[in-house]
Formats: C-alpha cells, sequence, structure tokens
C-alpha cells in the first residue's frame, strides 16, 4: 500500500508494523476533545505535532462528537495541519461514521490518505457510491464488516462480508485491490496483490482460524492471498 502526505509511505514486505496516531480523535482522546470543544485549535494542532515527533506514520482525525459541528471541524482542522510541513508530511486517516464528514475531510487533505470507514450497512448501492468517490478523491479506504443486517459477529460472517465487499469493489468499482483494509470488529487486514499482510488488532478468531485459508479473493488482475502481521497505534 502506498499513502503520502508532503512525503511518501510505503507499507511493504519489510514494514512490520505501522504506528497510527490516535490523540488526534476526539472519541478516544479527552484532552483532544477538550481543546477542540474550547475552540482551542492550536493547542489541537500541537497534540498532531507530538504525534508524528512521536513516530507516528500516519495521524487518525476524528471529530465525532455530540457536542460538535463535526463537519466544520474536520475542515478547519485539517486545514490548519496543512500548513503545518512537519505535521503534513504524514499520511491522515479521515475517520468518522458519517459520509459528508469523510467527504469534506477528502477535500481538505494533499497526498493520499486513508478513508475511515465504508460498509455496507446501508446497501450496495450506497456502498459502491461512496467507493467510487473515495477512489476518485485518490485515497485508500477501510471497509467495515458491515452488512444490510448489521455488524459480522462470527468468522465465517466476516469472511463472507469481506469477500462480497471485495468483488464489489474490484468488479464494479474498479477499485484497486492494495488500497483496500478490511476491519472485522478491531482487526484490519489489508488486502495486496503482492501478499502484503497487516493486521491491527488482537481479535484472535479472525486471526486464528487462517486469514491465509478463509480470505482468498479473485483479483481480476493478479492473484492475491492474506496474511497475519502486526500494527501498533502510538
Amino acid at each position: 500500500m502506498r499513502l503520502a502526505g508532503l512525503e511518501p509511505l510505503t507499507i511493504g514486505d519489510d514494514a512490520l508494523f505501522v504506528n497510527v496516531g490516535e490523540r488526534t480523535n476526539v472519541t478516544g482522546s479527552r484532552a483532544f476533545a477538550k481543546l477542540i470543544l474550547a475552540g482551542d485549535y492550536a493547542g489541537a494542532v500541537e497534540v498532531a505535532r507530538q504525534q508524528v515527533q512521536n513516530g507516528a506514520q500516519m495521524i487518525d482525525v476524528n471529530m465525532d462528537e455530540a457536542m460538535l459541528d463535526s463537519k466544520a471541524a474536520m475542515v478547519r482542522f485539517l486545514n490548519l495541519i496543512a500548513g503545518e510541513p512537519d505535521i503534513a508530511r504524514v499520511p491522515v486517516m479521515i475517520d468518522s461514521s458519517k459520509w459528508t464528514v469523510i467527504e469534506a475531510g477528502l477535500k481538505c487533505v494533499q497526498g493520499k490518505p486513508v478513508v475511515n470507514s465504508i460498509s455496507m450497512k446501508e446497501g450496495e448501492a450506497e456502498f459502491l457510491r461512496q467507493a467510487r468517490l473515495v477512489r476518485r478523491y485518490g485515497a485508500a479506504a477501510i471497509v467495515m464488516a458491515f452488512d444490510e443486517k448489521g455488524q459480522a459477529d462470527t468468522f465465517e460472517r466476516k469472511v463472507d462480508i469481506c469477500r462480497r465487499a471485495y468483488e464489489l469493489l474490484t468488479r464494479q468499482a474498479d477499485f484497486p485491490p492494495e488500497d483496500i483494509v478490511f476491519e472485522g470488529h478491531g482487526v484490519k487486514v489489508l488486502v495486496d496483490p503482492k501478499s502484503l499482510p497487516y493486521i491491527d488488532g488482537t481479535e484472535l478468531d479472525f486471526v486464528r482460524e487462517g486469514l491465509n485459508e478463509g480470505f482468498k479473493f479473485r483479483n481480476p488482475r493478479e492473484k492475491d492471498r492474506c496474511g497475519c502481521g502486526e500494527s501498533f497505534r502510538v
């Protein structure tokens, strides 16, 4: 997988893990949420700077807070960090449960970001519409293991949903396989034509049951498979 801020980030076979800075996420950091709610965007920018200085290879930005105009906050924050070269050099993970917030963020970032996330919970048509827009904006995508019936709660359901999503993305949206990351309730699996495997999390049933066995998707351009690795957050 190739991502970019001002500088490229290539996740290849020599990358044992990827550091994702999550302290710029209002749902995961009380300190960051307080800064944003108080309108202290200068302080919030410093949090992002510290994340990169401490080794984050990309930063996760989430503004999903009930007391916040999430779309406006996402746009303002991303525009601010875009003017800070020492922060903007790393890719951004645009994180929201609201598509309008994600798309607003995609219009602000430079380079190649990651969208977190899209899913089939609103049906195939909306899933494909969002996927085509993600591709148009030049981003990679995390795909949640959700469908019209809800979140996958078993290994078999996760594999079935991810297989269905993969086939829709590659066959109908012409989405590059190497730009797809599947998430099954805390576990992230990167699908890559060159067999570059990465997992974030410890959900053992999704790993132990054999990703090499269960996740075999047919790539229209090249055979691929998934395996297991680790990704850590800072």
